[in-house]
């Protein structure tokens, strides 16, 4: 059996940009690395969730991992909050958190803080709303920031479940069946209020906790000397939190040794990956602040270790949120040298297969996830080749391994490195 690096590129997937002449950031990006890849492997596509799916990050990752989000998922939250480490036990409520900035009208100038927000600014604000924030019913809370504008919040009540049928108060996310779903349009947000979403009693105390927090929260943020000085500094306030993807059980999902017969080691920044890592049982390997030639050496040095080694690459995500075509093509370049370009010179091929694909799609003409199919590359080991020639959209499409859904595909690269 060889060895496997499997590795995402969050949101690689795009469209065709008038500003790079017509071509996906994919085409238009100078990769020779994984290009070489591409020309001694097999090709797809893929939809990470389904058709008509436009996954969040979790989601899609958890569903390219072999699991069937249709049926296991518990929201992006309780994932975030095993992540972070919180305290979070069945009946509690767990969201992803945003800080925002919105006009007095509640409408949404930028749902990510001008996307400037340090970490310490985001734990400044979390500190002061946990300290002077208090919500009725004798319920409890903890909002935790993370990383830049991220963090999560859990909302508890000593002798009742809280429910998680509830709506999101982020208008860029709608629920779809338990899943978060990206909105077909990014302009003209404005802040929605938690809605339930069934009659049980518990879904309308839900509703009511979260609605209560953001408004006492936002309190609390807007006159708060963090955004005093970012204003005077010409920045965007944090003056809202915005909060989705409710989730109040904690996973219970196969331990993905189990699923494949391969010990998984994971390479984690984010706390959505760390908490992904934990419910799934791979190996947490912490790359925060690494860049990707440090993520790469990190690579190299685990791989006598583990059987498969799961990489998850932010980069390429963010600037489609941004509409930012040309950095989405330079982000793409940069993973190519710094990652594929020093890996493919210092591991033999012959031992490893190297798989790569997305967790969705983020075009940036749209600024936001698309159900679009993502491109799939499977190279290495005895894997005979197909006549891809690089790794792009357009190749994906004519590949040897046609379109598959994103739970058969770490199964269909596990079978191939028994081969």
């Amino acid at each position: 059996m060889k060895k496997l690096i499997y590795v995402l590129l969050d949101g690689v997937g795009d469209l065709p940009n008038t500003s790079l002449n017509g071509l996906t950031p994919l085409e238009a990006a100078k990769t020779p690395s994984m290009d070489g890849l591409a020309r001694n492997g097999i090709m797809g596509t893929v939809y990470t969730v389904g058709k008509g799916i436009a996954p969040e990050s979790d989601a899609g990752v958890l569903s390219m991992l072999g699991y069937d989000v249709s049926k296991e998922y518990v929201g992006r939250g309780p994932i975030e909050a095993i992540g972070m480490g919180m305290d979070f036990k069945e009946g509690d409520l767990a969201m992803r958190a945003n800080y925002s900035t919105v006009s007095q009208d509640k409408k949404i100038i930028d749902r990510r803080a001008g996307r400037n927000l340090s970490s310490k600014e985001s734990r400044e604000l979390a500190d002061a709303i946990n300290s002077e924030v208090r919500l009725d019913n004798d319920a409890t809370f903890q909002m935790k920031a993370s990383v830049a504008h991220r963090g999560v919040l859990v909302i508890s009540m000593d002798g009742e479940s809280l429910s998680s049928d509830i709506s999101n108060t982020d208008p860029a996310y709608k629920q779809h069946g338990g899943l978060g779903v990206a909105s077909s349009s990014t302009s003209n947000l404005v802040l929605e209020r938690a809605e339930p979403l069934s009659n049980n009693p518990s879904s309308k105390l839900s509703a009511m906790l979260v609605n209560e927090f953001t408004k006492k929260s936002a309190k609390i943020l807007s006159n708060h000397p963090v955004n005093e000085k970012r204003e005077s500094e010409g920045k965007r306030a944090a003056n809202l939190i915005l909060l989705r993807d409710a989730g109040n059980r904690i996973p219970s999902f196969v331990p993905i040794s189990k699923k494949y017969g391969m010990n998984f080691a994971s390479l984690t920044n984010m706390p959505v990956e760390k908490g992904i890592t934990s419910v799934t049982g791979m190996t947490n390997i912490d790359s925060a602040g690494l860049d990707q030639h440090n993520i790469a050496e990190l690579v190299e040095k685990i791989l006598p270790e583990y059987e498969a080694i799961y990489v998850h690459i932010k980069g390429p995500d963010e600037p489609g949120h941004d509409g930012d075509a040309i950095l989405k093509k330079k982000v793409i370049e940069d993973v190519d040298e710094k990652f594929f370009g020093y890996l493919r010179q210092r591991i033999d091929m012959n031992d490893i297969v190297i798989a790569i694909s997305a967790d969705h799609s983020t075009p940036c003409t749209m600024k936001a996830h698309s159900d679009h199919p993502v491109p799939l590359l499977i190279s290495g080991g005895n894997i005979k080749k197909d006549s891809s020639c690089r790794y792009t959209e357009r190749e994906g499409q004519s590949g040897k391994l046609g379109s598959m859904k994103g739970i058969d595909v770490l199964e269909k690269i596990v079978s191939l490195t028994r081969d």
